[in-house]
């Protein structure tokens, strides 16, 4: 059938099963708008505030649902706003697929009106991307695109489309999608080696990363530490990769990690890693990390095996095949000793949080009623923070794709529009950004989606006045000069959420914090919470920098 190069980029997206897709119109994207009003009844476009947000929910709608993202944007800046979206993307390691629209051909390269070379600033940051500059070209293209960003490890890929090639026709034949590629399983050998490792372990740890989540691999995680009776750790991006009210997590390891999680690696005789790259958020001081024992490392990218730490063994494929082949190779272990170690520490060392505030507010208490009132069923969106190390504390998460956070670029900004695509991925679930008042003023504009679509999410503001997590490091290592920290915005929240078309609630005292929640939490449209903090609360345990990971800080008496 004869159809434009913006029909066939529908029938392709079609294909591809997507049926919501997030942006912002523009001169070089008229084509492709004029037919995705011709195809409103099969594909949902949802009109962001900025490029930028588009291309965050469609990033946490990919997270939330294991499915490809897609946002679309015109040329220009319109393509260069996307950069931060695909740049948080591709460093987490989501599948996401950006359109951005082009000038046309015969004024490429000449500084045309909003011409930028989106292929060349994105080069750096996605899998692939495409300038696609002939019409018959383009299906093929677009479903290469998506085996892309979903083949081994996934991430984000750019397809840049000439004005006039939208607009041109050609004959459109439909396509099967084309089928995730299968991964070969490591050697028998190395599968045999990893297998007598795992017999032979008096006092194992697993510590799991993001890789189980996007190979589906949660369920082979949990036998793996049932079989070998050993403690789990996970990563910041694997939070609900492991039951967190399970009595074997031990929280998260790293530079916030818990007293536990750095005890047990202090302690334990193997390290069984689990779709993580050690980053060095984790790892910390990388030549004082895991040095006295074996590390067996599964991971769906070789670049990972000893790029930062050391490996003895190293399983190369699909974490969730992997699991499976090796599971049925050791038999059922006890390590009855070590567990009642593992016991101990967890019950001798808990997350506690203090406050001398007069309101006695903090983020424990909210996130702990939170996860009470919504059964630990929700996905929590966070920004980045001393809120996002909040969250992942105090939030028991139970379930895969629960916790959404930009872990490896780490920003602000985020969270808003990852809550939006996560909860039009997931209408049925309750959605909470979690947010710090430094990353809320970065893309409040947000807002305005949520009230035009009535998206019911939650936005839960820890409002301390401060950027928490730079101050707590001048209070540690500036001798407390709070350079450019103290923010003291004039903004009323309640008043900024209103006019956006969002109910706004306050929690300004520890009696408000559950009618409040409860509250919120009826609502049938967005809900913005103000809830005032100390702005001295700090995020602990902490790993100073250059410290080991088994070396946490407890307690900061700054002031003395």
């Amino acid at each position: 059938m004869l159809l434009t190069g913006a029909q066939i980029i529908m029938e392709c997206l079609l294909e591809q099963k997507v049926d919501t897709v997030f942006g912002y119109p523009g001169g070089a994207v008229l084509n492709i708008y004029d037919a995705l009003y011709e195809y409103s009844d099969r594909i949902n476009h949802i009109l962001t505030a900025h490029e930028q947000g588009a291309a965050h929910a469609a990033d946490g709608y990919a997270r939330s649902s294991g499915k490809t993202g897609v946002c679309i944007a015109t040329s220009g800046p319109g393509a260069t706003n996307l950069v931060t979206g695909i740049a948080t993307a591709y460093m987490d390691s989501v599948p996401m697929v950006a359109i951005t629209g082009n000038v046309n051909r015969d004024l490429l390269g000449l500084d045309s009106f909003q011409e930028v070379d989106i292929t060349g600033i994105t080069m750096p940051i996605t899998k692939h991307n495409y300038i696609v500059k002939r019409v018959e070209d383009l299906a093929d293209t677009i479903r290469e695109a998506f085996f892309i960003a979903n083949e081994g490890r996934k991430g984000p890929v750019l397809i840049d489309i000439p004005k006039d090639v939208t607009g041109a026709k050609f004959e459109y034949i439909p396509k099967e999608t084309k089928a995730k590629d299968s991964r070969p399983l490591p050697p028998k050998e190395w599968m045999d080696r990893a297998a007598e490792l795992l017999k032979n372990s008096k006092r194992p740890l697993i510590y799991a990363g993001g890789g189980v989540l996007l190979s589906n691999a949660a369920p082979e995680l949990k036998k793996l530490a049932e079989q070998l009776d050993a403690p789990v750790s996970c990563s910041l991006m694997c939070q609900g990769g492991f039951d967190q009210t399970d009595e074997r997590y031990i929280g998260m390891m790293g530079m916030h990690g818990t007293k536990t999680a750095s005890l047990a690696i202090a302690g334990c005789d193997l390290l069984v890693a689990v779709g993580t790259r050690f980053s060095d958020r984790v790892t910390c001081n990388t030549s004082l990390f895991a040095t006295h024992c074996p590390i067996l490392q599964i991971d769906i990218d070789p670049a990972e095996f000893n790029k930062n730490v050391d490996v003895e063994i190293r399983l190369s494929g699909d974490a969730k095949a992997v699991l499976q082949a090796l599971l049925p190779m050791f038999p059922q272990m006890e390590h009855k000793t070590w567990m009642e170690s593992i016991g101990g520490w967890k019950a001798e060392f808990p997350l506690i949080q203090h406050t001398d505030s007069e309101n006695g507010v903090t983020p424990q208490m909210v996130l702990e009623k939170l996860s009470e009132l919504t059964q630990s069923e929700a996905i929590l969106t966070t920004e980045v923070g001393q809120h996002q190390m909040w969250a992942a504390q105090f939030y028991d998460f139970k379930h895969p794709r629960q916790f959404i956070t930009s872990g490896g670029l780490g920003t602000m900004g985020f969270g808003l529009g990852a809550s939006i695509g996560a909860q039009v991925a997931n209408p049925d679930k309750q959605v909470i950004n979690i947010a710090g008042d430094g990353s809320f003023h970065m893309n409040a504009n947000e807002l305005s989606t949520a009230a035009k679509y009535n998206i019911p999410i939650i936005e839960l503001l820890f409002n301390n006045e401060v950027l928490g997590m730079v101050r707590q490091w001048q209070k540690l290592f500036y001798d407390g000069r709070f350079s450019q920290t103290t923010l003291e915005k004039k903004t009323d929240y309640e008043k900024l959420a209103e006019a956006y078309g969002v109910t706004a609630m306050t929690i300004a005292a520890k009696d408000d914090i559950e009618p409040v929640l409860r509250a919120a939490l009826a609502e049938q449209g967005p809900v913005f919470i103000n809830c005032i903090i100390d702005r001295d609360l700090n995020v602990l345990p902490m790993v100073p920098a250059g410290a080991s990971v088994e070396e946490p800080m407890l307690e900061i008496d700054w002031k003395a």
